[in-house]
């Protein structure tokens, strides 16, 4: 009698080496669908961070060859803190542009794109639910925008702060207090996030860059006029008709005043078109220049102010989009 062996049992096969840690799902889709712009980004990150330690090592050797912190000549100083000063502001520049491109090139077509092309219809009807696939893109939109500009901002920040006298004095207005400390991550955010809102709303890719473009280029404006807001200014009074003080030439200059020794201020224009100024000035009891000023050891809280005005914004254009897009139509 003879018995049949059993049949053997089927093999799974084996798993790649390396092939569980590939990227899957959604995860796959968002990186083949934006390679592009992560390439970018991560040049970006690289070619930046060695362009700014390379400048950072000469301003050092500036610094070195002007005897610092030894006392400079009054001329050369002048000198090299206009050239470094140039050099900040507009690398500086450079890096404020960023969150603009994010906002027109990553956030507006990140909804709009896959309307047009239907790559959200079919997204969500292979058993990917809406609100999954809404949160992958915004959460991988924000973070690659909030990452790159983070990471260009630190080496930015060290830098400047390396610059030690040479360092622009006028932080406020220039490039150095949007594109240092948490003000450009969180700028990109707020960029992103609005283009994100304006695809969700428009559904089309190039109306909504356009629209992005010219909305962030107005908010990005009002915000610059509105720095001086974020903090109460310090005051500091000089005797009238005086040399200016040393200390002004290390802070931020707001506004400037005359005033009485009481602490009445006017105008600094005030008796200055009268046919006699110097009466003028006496009938009113003035005797005081009087200037508003930031110093150096407020930018750090004003930054902060601001980044959390920024990311309060980007958290509501977030929830709008979020919203709109879960309840309209694909």
């Amino acid at each position: 009698m003879t018995t049949s062996s059993p049949a053997p049992a089927a093999t799974r096969p084996t798993a790649a080496p390396g092939s569980a840690r590939r990227l899957r799902g959604l995860a796959w889709l968002l990186v083949r669908q934006h390679r592009t712009a992560i390439v970018l980004c991560a040049a970006a990150v690289v070619l930046g961070t060695a362009w700014m330690l390379y400048r950072r090592a000469e301003t050092l050797d500036l610094l070195h060859s002007a005897d610092w912190p030894g006392r400079a000549g009054e001329s050369p100083a002048q000198n090299l803190r206009n050239r470094v000063g140039e050099e900040l502001n507009s690398f500086g520049n450079t890096l404020a542009f960023l969150p603009l491109l994010f906002g027109v090139f990553l956030g507006a077509p990140l909804l709009a794109a896959d309307r047009e092309q239907g790559t959200a219809r079919l997204v969500t009807t292979q058993s990917v639910p809406r609100g999954r696939w809404l949160c992958w893109k915004l959460c991988f939109a924000l973070a690659l925008a909030a990452l790159t500009t983070g990471l260009l901002s630190l080496p930015y920040a060290w830098w400047w702060r390396s610059a030690g006298p040479l360092a622009p004095a006028d932080w406020l207005n220039g490039a150095l207090f949007d594109s240092s400390g948490p003000v450009l991550a969180a700028t990109a955010l707020f960029t992103t996030s609005l283009g994100i809102a304006a695809g969700a709303l428009v559904r089309r890719a190039t109306p909504a860059m356009a629209l992005t473009f010219l909305v962030s280029g107005v908010a990005l404006f009002a915000g610059d006029v509105l720095k001086d807001g974020l903090a109460t200014p310090r005051r500091l009074v000089s005797p009238l008709g005086g040399p200016t003080p040393q200390r002004l030439w290390e802070v931020v200059q707001v506004d400037q005043w005359v005033g009485t020794a009481s602490g009445r201020l006017y105008g600094w224009s005030t008796c200055v078109s009268d046919a006699s100024p110097d009466s003028c000035r006496a009938a009113r009891g003035i005797v005081n220049s009087v200037h508003e000023y930031f110093g150096p050891d407020q930018m750090a809280g004003m930054q902060w102010i601001a980044a959390g005005v920024l990311l309060g914004l980007s958290a509501v254009l977030t929830g709008v989009a979020l919203g709109w897009t879960r309840r309209s139509a694909l």
